[in-house]
């Protein structure tokens, strides 16, 4: 049984593929069943493999559903005694088989089906030693009251053998009452606080619930009132155990059904039959069938029906229940509601309805509103809501639909309208179109926003499944096909889809444009989360110019008190909002019509603060200069400015995290260009005269930010030199260079300001497009022959910026803007003039893009590498003096632009290698990949070795070039011996290169790699002497754990190069290096090294005493 595990684990994988369509296994169950069984009844099958087959049994069971596959097992007279045998043979407290149990009690129920009285199968009770044997139907009672009382899943088995076994005719005459009340003593001595007391219950409700489904009515009927008064008398619906409330609620609803006569309600409601021959012949009765029914109808419903007092009661906890805190009691609740009310007078039922409807109250909970969805869906699909109350009905499910209430830092509600939209699903195939027909455009307009505005997926699914049901069965939906074409199941699962394409779609149908823009208006700019409140905004934009009049008339007007009420919520939604229809206006060429809106409006928003109000102000100061509003000169214009400047001081007060600091100086960079570009210039091009010396006061005041011992403040004002227009930064340009050079310069030195180092390299970028090129210009005025230098010194200075904090490599952010602004200020310049381009700067350039692209994190080397082959194959213009351009052509055709994944290093390493034949690139580029082959990333570490190593198998036969690789190798190490970022990986690819005899040629001579020790015990001479000496140095290091190391790292050495020592003390050399315990004190430790001193011929390192001064 070895191999069973892995069985079931198959097994189990193979039955799990049904669990959506289990209908599909039916053909086979019978001959999986037979089969199984097969094993279980066979004599020669060991106890392991009947526990197997009915684990079998299990997993097909709990995919198909007990109810079905219980019916296949034999239930014959000869299957009673063996069943219950085996049954009594099984340890109810051993957990690693629990399916048997499980299985044998559903069998054992099917067996209590025969026919036969079970007094008939005992035969003579006496054994062969006289001794009396209890009778089959005592043993039955027996197992399942044990199992009833049983942790795990035995105890709902245990209750439908329970349901089966109490209603059969000759079980219910003897043990009926008793088990009734041996079940309510259960549950009237029981305390739903205890664990144990809690499984107890648990099965006694199970099993009486079930009992009062299956059983019959004349049976049980004088017991349903005890068994009311005990539930009353227990408090269920107060328990913590959401369980043992939904059992509750279970069994209560089924003493219901035992106080009323089985009867259909004439006066539901019918919409044809679910039968095509019926309603066939439906069509084709006569009038007088009519007449006869009709007569029959009337006389049933004159009939004198007694309703018991009992039922008031169970309704009244059936509608406590629908207002529990859990679904599952719920829905058990809204299903009672359904069953109950089925067999009420009309009256009566109608009464019902009424108090379902109170849950709908302002006043009650999310849990009430969802349980009231519940139930009306429940009364609906049961024809038992009549259309006369849907004038009542609608209305609520429309408010449903749309339900949600703050909570704290979120919101409830989901529930609520995903129930509202299975109202509407159960609706369309309940009732016929023209009943609903007054209601179409209602429905129609509240799914459809649901569908389309919900923040929430599954509430956004429903709704569209609910309108597609609709449209299906009602046929009236206006416009549904095209609808639902573009709205289906999977294109409402993206949210910004729905809000920016989708919406756009249905507005443009005339039934829904208002419906949906005064949700918005009204639920989505207020809410709570910032997203929605910005998707909806920009929805508003979007839908404009389906109602322009509409929107510049009535809702503009509505937005006015939101901006300035005292939610803040509402405030930032609505200022947002004010700012994107007014430009979807203004492109509509009807912005006069808001103009008197927007003069009132920008005189009531001063004064705002906070990170939310500020970029939603910073926004709407955008908009409306985009807009082209006539407020040139205006006193306005001077308090947006000050709004912008007061926002980049204060950035440091206003972020409270990284992410808000990014929107909020993204919000005020757009502000103030738009701002500039359209107020501060006289035409185009020029500044306003009458202004110039206050924007010369801005620019230095920027300048001066730069300096700020704030890093936000420093960024801000980077950004902000980096987006002023051409006019503003005219005669400043040599000063905004300084600032931003020294910035990028000393902060870096410092090792912080990271974020603000990226932003400045962004703004040098910026201010040299917004700048020009001119070949012999004024530094102070353009990018010229005297600045050029400086400007590509900075930003290739930055390429090399490898910041470190707690985040992690923090300088790639730096690295990345570096990469950009290289290639934005590179085009600039070829297209302009190439002339000031010298050959060092393009190399210098070149070379570090080929380094970035052969470093190990993907997203870096990726974004190095396509501005690589950008300026490689540019052509208009093309970037000159680029080295060994037409070997970088062959190894990177013009189709690699495209076809070459960056990203991953199977593909990458193997193009980047190359660049190692080319002298110019040979260093840069194995530095880059120094750490990515001595990385410890699987995949990175596996391809960028894997080329390397393909190179120098291809040079191993040139001696000149493997030494310059030499050569190039101990400059890298050299260069770097302080830099652990280097350092650490090139010992390791050092060490990777020897162990694949990439230097196999070199191993008979010594002048060689003397700079590094570790791995380089092959070479013979000096060189073999000083790496033992380091090693043995190494063995008495006063970290543990590298002595111990360094012995693992020897003994791999001994055993790959047997050469090394004398084969006569390699044996005790390497014993001794594998038992000795290089953790234990460091006399111990010295006494063993000592000991491989005197073996190998190495003189013993001496203790070097400290010299006191």
């Amino acid at each position: 049984m070895v191999t069973s595990e892995p069985a079931t684990q198959r097994f189990l994988v193979i039955m799990n593929r049904y669990q959506e369509q289990p209908h599909l296994l039916d053909p086979h169950l019978e001959w999986m069943l037979n089969m199984i069984l097969n094993f279980v009844r066979s004599e020669s099958s060991p106890p392991s493999l009947v526990h197997l087959g009915f684990k079998f049994l299990y997993i097909i069971c709990k995919v198909r559903g007990y109810k079905i596959f219980m019916q296949l097992f034999p239930h014959e007279v000869a299957d009673v005694q063996p069943v219950l045998d085996l049954l009594t043979r099984q340890d109810p407290k051993d957990s690693e088989t629990w399916e048997t149990r499980y299985m044998l009690l559903l069998w054992l129920s099917m067996t209590c089906l025969i026919p036969f009285d079970l007094s008939r199968l005992d035969g003579h009770l006496e054994s062969g030693g006289g001794k009396a044997r209890e009778p089959i139907m005592d043993q039955i009672l027996a197992i399942a009251k044990s199992y009833l009382v049983v942790r795990g899943s035995s105890r709902n088995a245990a209750s439908v053998l329970v349901s089966k076994f109490m209603t059969r005719p000759d079980v219910k005459q003897k043990h009926l009452a008793d088990f009734l009340d041996w079940s309510l003593t259960t549950i009237s001595q029981t305390n739903d606080q205890l664990l144990r007391d809690i499984v107890v219950l648990d099965g006694a409700l199970q099993s009486l619930a079930k009992v009062f489904k299956h059983g019959k009515r004349d049976d049980l009927l004088q017991y349903a009132p005890t068994v009311l008064q005990c539930l009353e008398q227990k408090h269920l619906s107060e328990s913590s155990e959401a369980m043992l409330r939904k059992l509750g609620v279970k069994l209560i609803q089924r003493l219901g059904l035992n106080f009323l006569k089985p009867r259909l309600a004439t006066w539901r409601y019918q919409r044809g039959s679910r039968s095509l021959a019926a309603n066939l012949a439906m069509s084709q009765s006569t009038t007088a069938t009519s007449a006869v029914t009709s007569g029959l109808e009337s006389q049933e419903q004159e009939e004198d029906y007694d309703i018991p007092e009992e039922v008031e009661t169970v309704i009244e906890h059936l509608l406590v229940g629908l207002k529990d805190k859990e679904t599952i009691v719920r829905w058990s609740a809204a299903k009672g509601i359904g069953r109950v009310t089925g067999r009420l007078p009309k009256d009566l039922a109608d009464e019902v309805v009424g108090s379902v409807m109170d849950c709908f109250s302002f006043q009650e909970t999310d849990n009430a509103w969802h349980g009231g969805c519940l139930a009306l869906a429940e009364l609906g699909r049961r024809g038992l809501l009549l259309p006369s109350r849907l004038t009542d009905v609608v209305p609520l499910i429309i408010k449903s639909l749309t339900y949600e209430e703050k909570r704290g830092a979120c919101s409830v509600g989901s529930n609520v309208r995903d129930a509202a939209c299975y109202v509407c699903w159960s609706f369309a195939r309940a009732y016929e179109p023209k009943e609903l027909e007054p209601f179409v455009n209602q429905i129609a307009s509240a799914l459809l926003i649901t569908a389309v505005f919900d923040r929430n997926v599954n509430c956004r699914r429903a709704a569209s499944a609910a309108f597609q049901e609709n449209v299906g069965r009602q046929g009236t939906f206006p416009h549904g096909i095209d609808i639902l074409t573009a709205a289906d199941y999977y294109a409402v699962g993206n949210l910004s889809n729905c809000y920016l394409n989708i919406s756009v779609y249905i507005a443009s149908f005339p039934e829904y444009t208002k419906a949906m823009i005064d949700h918005l208006i009204s639920m989505k700019i207020n809410h709570w989360h910032s997203v929605i409140r910005e998707l909806a905004t920009k929805a508003l934009h979007n839908l404009t110019p389906q109602a322009p009049d509409y929107m510049a008339t009535t809702v503009l007007s509505q937005l006015l008190p939101m901006a300035v009420g005292i939610d803040l919520h509402g405030r930032h939604g609505a200022i947002l909002a004010c700012a994107e229809i007014t430009h979807a206006l203004y492109k509509l060429e009807k912005c006069t019509h808001c103009f008197a809106f927007i003069v009132r409006f920008c005189l009531l928003c001063r004064g705002f603060g906070g990170e939310l109000m500020r970029p939603a102000m910073c926004g709407l100061i955008e908009k409306l200069s985009l807009s082209k509003m006539p407020f040139k000169n205006e006193p306005v214009i001077a308090g947006w400015q000050w709004l912008i400047d007061d926002t980049i001081k204060t950035l440091h007060l206003i972020s409270s995290g990284a992410k808000d600091g990014i929107i909020v100086r993204a919000a005020v960079v757009s502000a103030l260009s738009a701002l500039c570009e359209e107020y501060y210039q006289a035409q185009a091009g020029q500044a306003d005269s009458q202004i110039q010396g206050r924007l010369n006061v801005l620019v230095s005041q920027y300048i001066e930010g730069l300096q700020s011992p704030q890093m936000l403040i420093r960024s801000g004002s980077a950004l902000a030199l980096g987006c002023l227009p051409r006019f503003m930064i005219h005669s400043k340009l040599k000063q905004i260079f300084e600032g931003l050079q020294q910035m990028c310069t000393v902060s870096q030195k410092e090792g912080s300001f990271t974020e603000a180092r990226r932003d400045a390299v962004k703004a040098i970028a910026q201010v040299c497009t917004k700048a020009g090129v001119c070949a012999n210009g004024s530094p102070d005025s353009a990018l010229c022959s005297e600045n050029v230098a400086d400007v590509y010194g900075t930003l290739l200075q930055s390429m090399n910026d490898y910041t470190k904090d707690s985040r992690g490599d923090v300088g790639a952010w730096v690295r990345e803007a570096a990469a950009t602004s290289l290639m934005d200020v590179t085009v600039l310049v070829a297209s302009s003039a190439p002339e000031i381009l010298s050959p060092d700067l393009v190399k210098c350039m070149m070379c570090c893009l080929a380094q970035q692209a052969a470093e190990k994190i993907d997203r870096y080397r990726a974004h190095a590498g396509n501005i690589f082959l950008h300026l490689l194959h540019s052509t208009e213009p093309a970037v000159p003096h680029i080295p060994h351009r037409e070997e970088l052509l062959s190894i990177f055709p013009v189709e690699t632009t495209t076809s070459l994944n960056w990203n991953a290093p199977s593909e990458a390493f193997q193009h980047i290698t190359q660049l190692l034949r080319l002298p110019h690139y040979q260093y840069h580029t194995l530095l880059g990949l120094t750490v990515s082959v001595g990385g410890i990333t699987e995949s990175t570490v596996h391809f960028s070795s894997q080329s390397l190593f393909d190179y120098l198998k291809g040079i191993q036969n040139n001696c000149a070039a493997l030494l310059q690789f030499g050569d190039t190798l101990l400059s890298i190490f050299r260069d770097n011996l302080r830099n652990d970022r280097v350092v650490i990986p090139f010992l390791n690819m050092l060490n990777q290169m020897l162990a694949n005899s990439c230097f196999e040629i070199f191993t008979t001579q010594e002048k060689y790699f003397e700079a590094a020790f570790c791995g380089l015990i092959q070479f013979q001479g000096e060189v073999r002497k000083k790496v033992l000496s380091q090693l043995l140095m190494l063995l008495c290091h006063p970290f543990p754990m590298i002595r111990k190391t360094t012995a693992s790292q020897m003994y791999e050495m001994l055993l790959t190069y047997d050469d090394v020592i004398d084969p006569v003390v390699l044996d005790d050399v390497m014993t001794l290096l594998s038992d000795a315990n290089w953790l234990s004190d460091m006399e111990t430790v010295r006494a063993n090294r000592n000991q491989i001193c005197d073996w190998l011929g190495v003189p013993r390192p001496q203790i070097v005493g400290k010299v006191t001064i």
